[in-house]
């Protein structure tokens, strides 16, 4: 009986028993609630096939994607202190930081790359919100200026892709102090006249769009994309009024002005690449024109489009041959289909 119990029952369960399925297999729409297979998510770029919700990327798949051949350099960021103000609540700050490297891969927030983007060298720079939520501390904001500082040095546009909570309050003061920083790295941008382009993503809130998330020259938002300073549930309780029906998404901030564009992603590495041809003059088979600055609210659509550079608005003149209707002229390149109309 031993011999039975011990050897022969095992083997049966064994075989009976199923096999342990991964944690992430199946994932479940928030907007539906259809569940959908992990590996067709992954290939259609994270973005739901039936109600189109924008899944939340990590960093190293945003980059992948968007380089050439997902090939990219990734750039050497600087060493940090690690807890230098010795903070503790529930847990302590060094804990914290082990659980979210350990989850992420990534030392910090904020991973930077180097390559290519249809042929031209770009730097870009993703904040990953599964690093304790994208929050800005001091590697973060490190990593963010090294990244500019290098595409200044590289003579290249610079792309960030915007995921944050805002600030990280376990670094206090010095968290703060990454605002203004990263604000006079944006400038260094703007005096080697380079583009900065941001692409806001969910969510983007809290010092981040009070410092360099709302800076660039061009403001992409993704589909659906909370973005704002305060959250919509902090605002009501402050005011005390029901705020409208999509307040602080990328399309209510479209509407109002705030954002240039609200871009599908399987259209967002093609407008990238337009913009980065349009902005340094290198767009195949087009002749582009700057004529003097004029005034006017940015607008991206038709064969004559207004640009940002270096804080002035220029025209840009498109080959009058070219059929293409601009960056943002129809809903086939992820656009928004109904832009505003008048300056």
């Amino acid at each position: 009986m031993n011999w039975i119990n011990s050897v022969v029952r095992p083997k049966i369960r064994s075989i009976l028993r199923k096999k342990d399925l991964p944690d992430n297999l199946w994932v479940k729409d928030p907007e539906t609630g259809q569940m959908i297979y992990y590996k067709d998510l992954e290939a259609n770029q994270f973005v739901v096939p039936g109600s189109n919700y924008h899944w939340r990327m990590t960093a190293s798949a945003r980059l992948k994607f968007l380089f050439d051949n997902a090939e990219y350099e990734n750039l050497p960021l600087p060493e940090v202190p690690l807890d230098p103000l010795k903070f503790r609540d529930e847990r302590r700050y060094t804990d914290r930081l082990k659980d979210a490297r350990s989850k992420t891969g990534l030392p910090d927030a904020v991973l930077a790359g180097a390559g290519r983007l249809d042929g031209q060298r770009i730097v870009a720079a993703v904040q990953d919100f599964d690093f304790l939520g994208g929050s800005l501390g001091t590697a973060a904001g490190e990593a963010v200026i090294t990244a500019m500082r290098a595409a200044v040095k590289r003579e290249t546009p610079f792309i960030l892709f915007a995921a944050s909570g805002g600030a990280r309050m376990q670094e206090g003061i010095l968290s703060l102090m990454q605002m203004p920083r990263t604000t006079v790295a944006v400038q260094e941008l703007r005096e080697a006249r380079l583009p900065y382009v941001v692409v806001l993503t969910h969510p983007t809130t809290g010092g981040v769009t009070a410092s360099y998330a709302m800076l660039g020259d061009i403001q992409i938002a993704e589909p659906g994309a909370l973005i704002g300073f305060a959250g919509p549930r902090v605002i009501e309780q402050t005011i005390r009024e029901q705020l409208p029906n999509g307040f602080q998404r990328a399309e209510y901030l479209y509407d109002h002005g705030m954002v240039d564009m609200v871009v599908h992603r399987h259209a967002l590495r093609g407008t990238l690449a337009r913009i980065c041809h349009l902005l340094t003059h290198r767009l195949p088979g087009r002749e582009v024109a700057l004529s003097e600055p004029i005034d006017g609210r940015v607008a991206l659509n038709g064969p004559k489009s207004m640009i940002t550079l270096d804080g002035k608005g220029f025209e840009a003149v498109l080959d009058e041959d070219d059929d293409d209707q601009g960056l943002t002229g129809s809903a086939g390149n992820g656009a928004n289909p109904n832009p505003p109309q008048g300056t």
